[in-house]
């Protein structure tokens, strides 16, 4: 069955996070060319989703946003607004979080699923959004997030966690296999560099394929190959498996979605005659694109 895709980009809440944070160990000369730091050396990113219309359902691709966070939260890791962000895209696009269909999570980090949860509301409990799609993620990022390491406890949700169990609409994916919501059209690659059990889906377009790159390369500085975050778990494996995946895409004439660029959303990856990987065509947010 031919199927007929468009993609469009959707901007949840914004942060201001460390610059020596987010670049690792490349020296605050090199990043702040990439990304201008500000008075407390803070570089802005964004929290940035991919809606997938295909055949008649919607598929977002990340739910990261900040809103669920309380006040003091939101000024700790410098969230630029307390609205939600990611439902005020939906709805200028004329959606809403109950026409979606499926949530695929690339991780559980709260920057890439908090956008699941309502925003915060003083004395409120944490209430569960995307009342009728299916959360897929996979199995070994799920058990992580369960059972967390010290040094990423905080990064996870636990209220989230619990209602995404008790909704009866988590999907978890095995490495190795599809998703049965999705079809075997639909590829997913792993990487561990990140956290362990990192999902990311990659997407048939006409003119090539399109990987939505989460946290492997969260924005085009990272695609050079080693750059990492101070966030990543295992940097020489992210390293290693960066280099096998955007080989194998730029052998495809392959683009990356960024989630944390806060200019760039999409771009064709592409090698320097030094080996050096970068990325040409790059677009700002996407709008029912279809080519």
């Amino acid at each position: 069955m031919s199927i007929t895709r468009t993609l469009t980009t959707l901007t949840g809440n914004s942060q201001r996070l460390d610059g020596g944070s987010m670049f690792g160990n490349a020296p605050r000369a090199m990043w702040e060319r990439w990304l201008a730091p500000d008075d407390v050396h803070r570089v802005r990113i964004a929290c940035r989703s991919l809606l997938v219309e295909e055949n008649g359902r919607r598929i977002l691709v990340e739910a990261g946003d900040c809103a669920f966070f309380s006040p003091e939260f939101r000024a700790r890791f410098g969230v630029e607004s307390d609205r939600h962000a990611l439902l005020d895209a939906l709805t200028s696009h004329g959606l809403s979080d109950a026409d979606v269909d499926c949530v695929v999570l690339t991780h559980l980090h709260f920057d890439h699923a908090g956008g699941l949860l309502a925003a915060w509301e003083e004395g409120q409990p944490a209430r569960l959004l995307f009342p009728k799609a299916r959360f897929i993620v996979s199995r070994r990022q799920w058990e992580r997030a369960r059972a967390p390491h010290p040094r990423d406890r905080a990064s996870y949700i636990p209220e989230l966690l619990d209602l995404m169990e008790a909704s009866g609409r988590l999907e978890l994916v095995d490495e190795g296999t599809t998703s049965p919501t999705l079809g075997a059209d639909w590829q997913f690659h792993f990487s561990d560099g990140h956290t362990p059990g990192q999902l990311l889906p990659e997407i048939r377009m006409p003119d090539g394929p399109v990987l939505f790159a989460g946290d492997l390369v969260p924005g085009v500085p990272w695609v050079h190959l080693p750059i990492t975050m101070g966030y990543d778990r295992f940097p020489e494996g992210l390293i290693d498996e960066k280099t096998r995946i955007l080989t194998d895409l730029a052998q495809r004439n392959g683009r990356l979605v960024f989630t944390h660029d806060p200019d760039v959303a999409l771009g064709r990856l592409q090698k320097d005659a030094k080996g050096r990987y970068g990325v040409a065509e790059t677009q700002g947010e996407l709008n029912r694109l279809a080519q």
